[in-house]
């Protein structure tokens, strides 16, 4: 018996990890990805699950959503959370990576397994029978395969043009974008080690975090030039459609002086040796790599011109000769509208997509999910829902008192309206029907539940053969 084939368009997280899965499970995949003949503004290489953004990869805390999800990626064999665990660099609580290390792991993974096949090419739709249908250099359009079995859709934030015009046509939606931004990234040895010190919050000594402390003048100073820096100029629509949760700094700073010092730049926890007090505010650089050569500006996301860029955070106490590796830069990030559009099994579920011939699944920040954890989980899920349909099976649903299972539930309800993707968070779960009025207690009292029903969830997936 032949097996069943899949084709998967995008070698991001949510590809990646989706590949991986079912070429595990016996499905031959073909992994489409544009990179490196087609390149977008913020890759660097042509490599499966490069990291664009953050090298984080958010908090490991077992009480927090974060935390939770990762626990929940462990459970179920995620490829690229062990990937993560393997090239971790220093991020005190946080899940940090060397992003080249941990890229070339993924990219590595996929070459070496036989079920699978890499397809260098820009996917811009599919055609009447299903197939996958990829950008010649002459402006045709050729189908390279026969049809696939399914086809999952996990072509990311930057999705090319001409692909996301093709699925405005599946979704019957308008082209729906927002705007994401980028820290930049800056030489260690370019560094005043004389005024940035090594500390993390509520630790005393040294830490995982360097801290570039402002007094109340040089804040002030610093923050007048921010906001008056010379921007990349956007159209209005993409300047109106930043996604609230990756402002850049300088829109922070609009909001009013003091709004950055009680967010990315609050110096609480926080004491300079030098002077033996809290700073006026402070920036936190962490480090990029696993050798510490580079450091990211911690909630610098910024849509400064790179001479302002240099210009303005030379600016930063410590700072003054700082070598840039990687100027902060925005992004366009588009998304469908899930929660009118997908499945609890992340099925495309459009009159147009039941019209073709092979069922299409969506994963990933495209499918309207934010953040890396989020996008390998859904390709995970994504992964199990195409193998258990293969299979003639249904496919186990994840519960709701998990993180991802929450988020499922949030990103995939008709009742959700004004949609913008989501991170896993506790203000998206099931409430307790006996409310727990202590924080702290509440969050470890989320953890332990999700996992009691993370253990249901994996005995259901046992049970129908979908997980070793």
């Amino acid at each position: 018996m032949e097996n069943n084939t899949v084709d998967i368009i995008g070698a991001g997280l949510a590809g990646t990890e989706a590949a991986l899965q079912l070429a595990q499970r016996g499905i031959v995949v073909r992994l489409f990805e544009m990179r490196p003949l087609v390149q977008t503004d913020v890759h660097r290489s042509g490599n499966a699950a490069e990291l664009v953004c953050s090298n984080s990869l958010k908090s490991t805390k077992p009480d927090s959503a974060a935390g939770m999800l990762k626990h929940e990626l462990s459970c179920l064999g995620s490829y690229l959370i062990s990937f993560a665990n393997e090239t971790r660099v220093a991020a005190g609580g946080a899940l940090a990576v060397d992003r080249d290390l941990f890229s070339q792991l993924a990219t590595d993974a996929l070459e070496a397994h036989p079920l699978i096949t890499r397809v260098n090419a820009e996917v811009v739709g599919l055609g009447a029978e299903g197939e996958v249908l990829v950008a010649n250099g002459d402006g045709s359009d050729a189908a390279l395969y026969a049809p696939a079995d399914a086809v999952i859709v996990a072509s990311g934030p930057l999705t090319s043009d001409r692909l996301a015009a093709y699925m405005q046509k599946l979704t019957g939606q308008g082209h729906l974008a927002f705007y994401d931004a980028a820290a930049p990234v800056v030489m260690a040895d370019s560094l005043d080690r004389s005024k940035v010190f090594s500390q993390s919050r509520y630790e005393d000594g040294g830490g995982d975090y360097l801290n570039a402390p402002f007094g109340k003048e040089e804040y002030e100073r610093f923050m007048e030039e921010l906001v008056a820096a010379d921007r990349v100029i956007k159209r209005e629509f993409e300047t109106t459609d930043l996604f609230q949760a990756c402002q850049p700094i300088e829109e922070i700073a609009r909001r009013g002086f003091d709004a950055p010092r009680f967010g990315p730049l609050k110096p609480v926890g926080l004491t300079d040796p030098a002077t033996g007090r809290r700073p006026w505010a402070v920036v936190q650089l962490r480090a990029e790599d696993a050798h510490g050569q580079s450091f990211n500006l911690v909630g610098f996301q910024t849509n400064l011109t790179f001479s302002e860029q240099k210009r303005v955070f030379r600016m930063i106490p410590g700072l003054e000769n700082a070598e840039f590796a990687r100027y902060g830069v925005m992004h366009r990030n588009s998304f469908i509208d899930a929660p009118q559009m997908l499945s609890r099994t992340l099925q495309l579920n459009t009159e147009a997509a039941h019209a073709l011939p092979v069922p299409i699944f969506v994963a990933g920040q495209f499918g309207g999910t934010e953040g890396y954890c989020e996008a390998i989980a859904s390709g995970l899920y994504a992964a199990l829902s195409v193998s258990a349909q293969l299979n003639g099976e249904s496919a186990p649903m994840l519960p709701d008192e998990t993180a991802f299972g929450a988020l499922i539930a949030y990103a995939t309800s008709p009742e959700t309206q004004d949609y913008q993707p989501m991170h896993v968070n506790f203000g998206i779960m099931k409430p307790f029907e006996k409310k727990i009025r202590n924080k702290r207690e509440r969050y470890a009292a989320y953890a332990s539940r999700g996992d009691e029903a993370l253990q249901g969830y994996v005995e259901a997936l046992h049970k129908k053969g979908l997980i070793g």
